[in-house]
This record gives structure tokens, C-alpha cells and sequence, in this order.
């Protein structure tokens, strides 16, 4: 409760006391009493009533969400003063001067299909059509609030006071949409350029509230709806897009699949590839080992007969002795004289004296 409906209430209750001092004085004339004073009571109290219908009248108390337009039958005013009340305890003449209050708090008028969600009850959503020849039917939301420097001069005097969500936010809203919604297409409207479509919106819309004392705090572009036989042409290009989709993404797998499979042929025809190679160089490098020990053996031996032959002709013996090492160690033989070429087996001896020949010892042999 503020002070100005104390006043108010108190200006109320004068009334009863000066109707109460008229009783009591006239009670009292009636049974011949003395009423001296009596009148200067009314007088007094009748005053009193007065100065609180006054004071009633001329505080005016703004909420803080609110600004106050004083409507004036004071000379110079033109009817309204330039200046509105702010929030607050304000004074105004009284009963020269009445406030009428203005909201500047945000406001939405919302403009839907749903009859139970708009300011107006059934369809009130914004028929347009698009530039391909398509009707669509948008849902859409305009929030703003009064400019508070415009408050008098377009709110008031230009829109008519309250009248301004009718005359001004409803219809230009509306021709804005249609307006937008001309210069797309139908699938454009729904799909990729629908941010560009309510920006497109919010922008004109801003221009044009600018230029009538509101401010635009946002559009909301709800919902947009088309004819029964058009969404079902939608419906069933977004199945086929879905089928389209999916038969990619399975092609997608198989072609994976595929060349998963090409991969693993490749690993194994290189793994393969690189045995063979191995092998191959295993049995190259054994091939080159065996020619290399082949002919250091040729080598070898080549020098050794060169050896030998040297050896033999120095000294002709050394060919005797090597056909005597290679004899088997289980035959016993006999040599006899260096000039006699024959070998004779003696079986029957187990132990054989020391034999000589002219120029030549020979050990015993087992």
C-alpha cells in the first residue's frame, strides 16, 4: 500500500466525519441543546475533507515499471505535458490534471495457429506466400517495449494511447512477415534460409518501431507450416533423402569392407613377395658361399699339388710316402727294396719285425 491510497482512503473518511459533525449538530438543535461551536466543527472538518480530496488528487504514485502521461486542462498544456512522470511520488494539479500510466516493461505479442497461445483466441497465425507461388503460415513472436523518451508524443498522441499493440505492433508485423516471405522460396523458407529470413524480419521490423516510439527486443520466428498437400510432398522427399542417405552410408560399408579386403591381399602378396625375396637371397647367398668355399678349395688344392709336385721333384721318395699314408691302417704290409714296385700282404702276421730295403727303414705297423 503507498502513501497515495492512504490519502485517498483518509479523503474517503473526511467525508464520513463531516457528514457525522452535520448529524450531530443538527441532533442536537432538534432537542433544543445548545450548538454553540457546532458549526465552526462542520466548517473545520469540511475543510479537512477538502484539503485530503486535494491532496488525493494531486499526488500521483508511478510504479517503477511504469511512466505516467499527465493529461492537463491547465492553459499552455495542449492538453498533455511534453515531460512524462517517472517512477515515484509525483504531484499533478488536482482536478486539473489526470495520469494516465504506460508500461515500459518488455511485452509480447505472439501471433500463432493454436488458438489458445496468441492475444487473439483461434488461427492468428500470418499467412504469406512465398515467391515460387507456395502458401505457408508462420508462427512468430514480437517482444518489445515503449521507447520511454516517445512515450508522450508517439505513444500517446500518435497511437491513441493503449491502442498502439492494435494499430501499430499487429499490423505492421504482420505486412513485415509477408513482405520477408515473398522474396524466398518455399524450401528455402524451411530449410538453409530460414536465419536469413528472420533477420530480414527483425531488422525491418527494428526500423520501423524505431520510427514509432517502440523498441525491438527480439522476433521469434516460431513455427512455419504449409498446405496438407505440400507437407506431404515433404514428407516424402525427406524419406527419400533419408533412403538416398542410407544406401550411401551402405555403400559407404561395402566399399570399406572392399578395401579392407584389397589391403589385406596386398599385405599378404608383399608378405609373400618378401619371403620370396628372402628365400631367394638366402639360397643366392648359400650358392655364392658354396662357389666361394669351391674355389678356395680348387685354390687350395691347386696349391697344394703345386706342393707336392715341387716336393716330388726334390725328392722322388715323397710320392712312396704319400701312396703309404693313404693305405688303409688295417693292412699290414711288407715293402720291399726301393726298386721293387710290389706290395705283398701278410696276413698271417700279427706283429712284423723292422723290414729294410737298400736305403729305406720302415716302421712297424699293427
Amino acid at each position: 500500500m503507498n502513501i497515495t491510497t492512504i490519502v485517498s482512503a483518509l479523503a474517503t473518511l473526511s467525508w464520513l466525519g463531516v457528514l457525522g459533525a452535520i448529524a450531530y449538530v443538527v441532533s442536537r438543535t432538534a432537542r433544543g441543546q445548545k450548538t454553540a461551536g457546532g458549526v465552526t466543527m462542520i466548517i473545520v472538518v469540511i475543510v479537512v475533507a477538502v484539503a485530503l480530496n486535494a491532496a488525493a488528487a494531486g499526488l500521483v504514485f508511478v510504479p517503477p515499471d511504469q511512466l505516467g502521461v499527465v493529461i492537463s486542462a491547465l492553459p499552455g498544456e495542449e492538453g498533455v505535458r511534453d515531460e512524462a512522470l517517472k517512477p515515484g511520488l509525483q504531484w499533478v494539479v488536482p482536478f486539473f490534471e489526470n495520469v494516465i500510466f504506460y508500461s515500459i516493461s518488455t511485452q509480447t505479442y505472439t501471433m500463432s495457429i493454436a488458438p489458445s497461445e496468441g492475444q487473439i483466441s483461434g488461427d492468428d497465425s500470418v499467412e504469406s506466400r512465398t515467391s515460387d507461388g507456395q502458401i505457408v503460415f508462420v508462427d512468430a513472436s514480437v517482444i518489445f517495449k515503449i521507447n520511454p523518451a516517445a512515450v508522450v508524443q508517439d505513444i500517446h498522441i500518435q497511437w491513441q494511447g493503449g491502442q498502439y499493440v492494435d494499430l501499430l505492433v499487429r499490423p505492421q508485423a504482420r505486412g513485415i512477415v509477408r513482405d520477408a516471405v515473398s522474396r524466398f522460396g518455399v524450401e528455402q523458407v524451411y530449410s538453409e534460409s530460414r536465419p536469413e529470413l528472420t533477420q530480414q524480419i527483425h531488422d525491418e521490423l527494428t526500423e520501423t518501431f524505431d520510427e514509432n516510439g517502440l523498441i525491438l527486443v527480439d522476433f521469434v520466428l516460431r513455427n512455419i507450416g504449409f498446405s496438407p498437400e505440400y507437407s506431404a510432398s515433404i514428407e516424402r522427399k525427406q524419406i527419400q533423402d533419408q533412403e538416398r542417405e542410407q544406401a550411401a552410408i551402405l555403400t559407404g560399408q561395402r566399399q570399406e569392407e572392399a578395401n579392407q579386403a584389397v589391403a589385406i591381399a596386398e599385405g599378404q602378396a608383399n608378405s609373400n613377395v618378401a619371403l620370396a625375396t628372402g628365400q631367394a637371397e638366402a639360397l643366392l647367398i648359400a650358392a655364392q658361399a658354396e662357389a666361394d668355399a669351391r674355389l678356395i678349395r680348387a685354390a687350395a688344392e691347386a696349391t697344394a699339388l703345386e706342393l707336392l709336385g715341387a716336393a716330388i721333384a726334390e725328392n722322388p721318395d715323397v710320392l712312396l710316402l704319400e701312396y703309404i699314408n693313404k693305405l688303409a691302417e688295417n693292412i699290414n704290409v711288407m715293402l720291399l727294396p726301393s726298386d721293387n714296385p710290389f706290395l705283398l700282404p701278410l696276413p698271417e702276421l700279427q706283429s712284423a719285425p723292422e723290414l729294410t730295403a737298400p736305403g729305406l727303414t720302415v716302421p712297424e705297423t699293427e
